[in-house]
């Protein structure tokens, strides 16, 4: 009976352990593909390369905001065609079904865009698809197998405009400087009910990082001149073939351009003009500083300061006679100054002697 007991039990543990092994290996693969949501594979990386990221622990680095316009020639080839060509797309198409599919589908995510305009790239702020769609009444129809969208219905028309922020910074591990694109946004502008004007809607957040490898397989035409002119939607980003104005730096305060300008309450109270040579100004001030300390400051002081350089350069290069002549000459004129100021200093002592002593005498005279 005993036997009968032990063998049962070994049954009933072999049988447990051999189901536990599909389980296992399950959430084994689940976690795989979460860990490779984001990641292409290593032959994709290899014939689709992109910019390294940025290191942490970099020695100088400036953060700012663009606003990109897609009417400009610059950027136009980022709006172009506004529906789906064959595989040829453009920029929010291709960036809207990769937020679609979702990071374990193959795609991105995408990250809410706040009021402050800060980016949050923390799983708490990822938007939520469907949401998503219903909150800009995009439409849609639920099927057997998930929700089906036509090219048509995607607004790439009304999205004419992107935020944009870059780091410009000095990588000290390779003695260059770099600007980097770090995040996108779209922006929507759609006509409001009365025809008074577009409204913008700044849609989400999406890090580049994520979505350049994505870019890389993606080209765009650069001329208007030349048809055969293309290249990769990631080197456009990477070489900054883009224009845009800056409204916004990384400051302490968080303050954009406009209020960093002038007070709030100037601001509002001065006209459109006035308003608007202010912002250019410090847009044009704020260029300078970046461009000035890239090819002036940091370059002409990274090996110490050039003046006092030179300085101690034609001191080695003077003869080795005149070099001693002018110790000399220095040692002689540290000489009589120290020896005029000891005669100074006994002058002054004798004379408070003196005057002490004089008035001890008159006091005393006094007395008697």
């Amino acid at each position: 009976m005993k036997k009968i007991l032990s063998i049962l039990v070994m049954v009933f543990m072999v049988q447990a352990m051999s189901a536990q092994a599909p389980k296992r290996r399950t959430q084994q693969q689940q976690a795989t593909k979460q860990s490779n949501a984001n990641t292409m594979t290593t032959r994709a990386q290899i014939a689709f390369p992109t910019e390294s990221q940025m290191s942490e622990d970099v020695v100088w680095r400036r953060d700012v905001y663009r606003e990109l316009d897609l009417t400009e020639d610059a950027n136009a080839g980022l709006y172009y065609p506004v529906e789906p060509i064959g595989t040829q797309m453009n920029l929010f198409t291709y960036m809207f079904k990769l937020v679609m599919r979702g990071p374990t589908r193959g795609g991105i995510s995408a990250y809410e865009y706040r009021l402050d305009g800060n980016e949050n790239f923390s799983d708490s702020a990822r938007i939520k698809p469907l949401k998503f769609l219903d909150d800009y009444h995009i439409f849609y129809e639920r099927t057997d197998k998930g929700i089906r969208l036509d090219d048509s219905d995607i607004p790439s028309a009304e999205v004419k405009g992107y935020y944009i922020k870059e780091s410009s910074y000095y990588d000290q591990t390779t003695a260059t400087f770099h600007t980097k694109v770090q995040a996108l946004c779209p922006i929507l502008s759609r006509q409001d009910d009365f025809g008074d004007g577009a409204t913008k809607y700044p849609l989400f957040w999406v890090k580049y990082d994520d979505v350049a490898p994505f870019l890389a397989k993606q080209t765009i035409m650069t001329s208007n001149l030349n048809n055969a002119a293309t290249m990769s939607v990631d080197d456009y980003f990477t070489m900054n073939k883009y224009s845009g104005k800056i409204y916004k730096t990384n400051n302490m305060l968080g303050q954009t351009l406009a209020q960093m300008v002038s007070p709030k309450s100037d601001f509002g109270n001065m006209d459109e003009a006035a308003g608007d040579s202010l912002l250019a100004k410090a847009q044009n001030q704020i260029e300078a500083q970046i461009k000035n300390f890239e090819i002036t400051d940091f370059e002409k002081n990274i090996w110490g300061d050039q003046a006092r350089k030179d300085s101690l350069d034609s001191i080695a290069k003077l003869d080795p006679k005149t070099v001693k002549a002018m110790k000399k000459q220095n040692k002689d004129k540290t000489a009589s100054s120290s020896a005029s100021a000891s005669v100074k200093k006994k002058t002054r002592k004798s004379s408070s002697t003196s005057s002490s002593s004089s008035a001890r005498v008159t006091v005393r005279r006094e007395r008697h």
